[in-house]
């Protein structure tokens, strides 16, 4: 049971979606993951969560396509986007966050612990 909120994950890497899964999960949290990004898109509505962590280069959608898509459906465009990615060049942040991304992290430059206390600033803030 979800006490603090629920979380899905749409990243392609299982290492790091199991990884975060774990420590969102002994945090309190609900978590879901899918691990393409046509997978993300069809979650979202059924799963409905606080936060959505999102992978930009994957199959099926890329990030990009999957925030275009959940930005513009009425049911899901309130929910915040943090993108997780290794891409971290300044036009991929810019079109992250020109796309209705709340916030975008280079995964090699922040611990697994700063990634949740980025999500629970995140979701007090909501």
């Amino acid at each position: 049971m979800a006490e603090k909120g629920k979380i899905l994950i749409v990243e392609d890497d299982r290492y790091i979606s199991k990884m975060y899964q774990l420590k969102l999960s002994l945090e309190g949290y609900e978590v879901e993951v899918a691990e393409n990004g046509k997978d993300g898109v069809d979650k979202v509505k059924e799963f409905m969560p606080n936060i959505i962590l999102l992978d930009i280069l994957m199959p099926e959608l890329d990030g990009f396509e999957v925030l275009k898509i959940i930005k513009g459906d009425d049911a899901t465009k309130d929910i915040p986007v943090l993108i997780m990615s290794n891409l971290g060049q300044e036009d991929h942040v810019e079109k992250g966050m020109k796309l209705g991304a709340v916030g975008y992290i280079v995964k090699s430059q922040y611990t697994p612990s700063k990634v949740v206390e980025k999500i629970k600033s995140i979701i007090a803030g909501k």
